[in-house]
């Protein structure tokens, strides 16, 4: 058992004993309530030493844990609440608790209709409650990311489901570059997001290649019984291993990407790296830098050097470097006169 599930059954027994002022606890009768809490929970004899229960309580009385515990010693060894209400469980949240998981509910609920998500629902609702029963009239000091306006999650849990079942999906679709709406089948592995879009990844057919469908771009799903799923191993830590967001040309080979971060942006790449593959390799007296990316060459990674600007520059490979220089031509264009 983990050391801070322990601790937790540790601290709640104690808070359960110094609850109950009926009787007297001494330091030998809340080791020995904690040790039988621990046995049952682990089915096996676990004895607790004093030293632990002394920390424990030293921690619970500290603000350590958020507890500020009043338990006091009378009469040179029974130990007792100096509030006979107080309870561990009952702590009032802070303002910061509080926005935290404002925040975090709010974004939680986005997934409201995903079954993935049942489990939660309940919790949310009692942490929605409390906080509506604590929330001061103040600005969050946390703001998450999200997009109230995404489209597609609706579909997230029939598809979910459809790829634990293993059940062929029927897809009405309209790509960015189509003009109108196709119907396929399909036969889906993973759900992935990638910069606050979510993505079906899986193959049309058995011996077509892995492709992703954005959820945005679903008109409607159906189902096929009779076609057999196609029940491949799919990995895919390693199929997106070297490559910056869904786009996996399947054609192509990995290629060391050579790039020159200005000084400004240095220290950002450094602390956030454009992806898992990138390497340091030369750091210049102006502060700027160079560094390698192992990568397979998509839109993705196109999207992300354009990003930076005049900060950065692509060194190697030729090809990549000549691709970038004309797109940056093309867009000065659009600013001529």
């Amino acid at each position: 058992m983990a050391q801070n599930k322990n601790a937790l059954i540790r601290y709640k027994t104690i808070d359960k004993c110094l609850q109950n002022r009926y009787r007297t606890w001494t330091l030998d009768d809340l080791i020995d309530a904690v040790s039988e809490a621990l046995f049952e929970y682990e089915g096996k004899e676990n004895p607790v030493s004093k030293r632990t229960i002394q920390l424990d309580i030293q921690l619970m009385r500290s603000e350590k844990l958020g507890y500020n515990a009043p338990i006091v010693v009378y009469d040179k060894k029974y130990y007792k609440y100096e509030d006979e209400e107080f309870t561990i469980t009952d702590i009032p949240l802070t303002e910061t608790d509080i926005n935290v998981l404002s925040e975090t509910v709010s974004m939680l609920k986005q997934f409201k209709d995903f079954s993935l998500f049942n489990d939660v629902s309940d919790i949310l609702q009692r942490l929605e409650d409390k906080i509506y029963a604590e929330k001061s009239h103040t600005q969050p000091v946390i703001h998450l990311d999200k997009n109230e306006n995404l489209k597609g999650l609706h579909f997230l849990d029939e598809l979910y489901q459809a790829i634990i079942k293993k059940v062929v999906l029927k897809i009405t679709y309209k790509s960015f570059t189509s003009r109108d709406e196709n119907t396929f089948l399909f036969h889906a592995f993973i759900l992935k997001e990638f910069n606050n879009r979510w993505f079906l990844v899986g193959k049309k057919r058995p011996k077509a290649p892995i492709s992703n469908l954005a959820l945005d771009r679903i008109s409607s799903i159906d189902y096929d019984f009779q076609t057999p799923f196609i029940d491949e191993h799919f990995e895919a830590e390693k199929f997106y291993k070297n490559v910056v967001g869904v786009t996996v040309n399947t054609g192509l080979q990995p290629k060391k990407i050579e790039l020159w971060i200005d000084p400004t942006n240095a220290p950002y790449v450094l602390t956030k790296p454009m992806h898992q593959t990138q390497r340091l390799i030369k750091t210049n007296d102006d502060g700027s830098i160079i560094i390698h990316l192992f990568l397979m060459l998509n839109y993705e990674a196109e999207r992300l050097f354009l990003g930076f600007g005049n900060g950065l520059e692509v060194l190697k490979p030729e090809g990549l470097r000549n691709r970038m220089k004309n797109i940056i031509e093309k867009s000065l264009k659009r600013y001529e006169p």
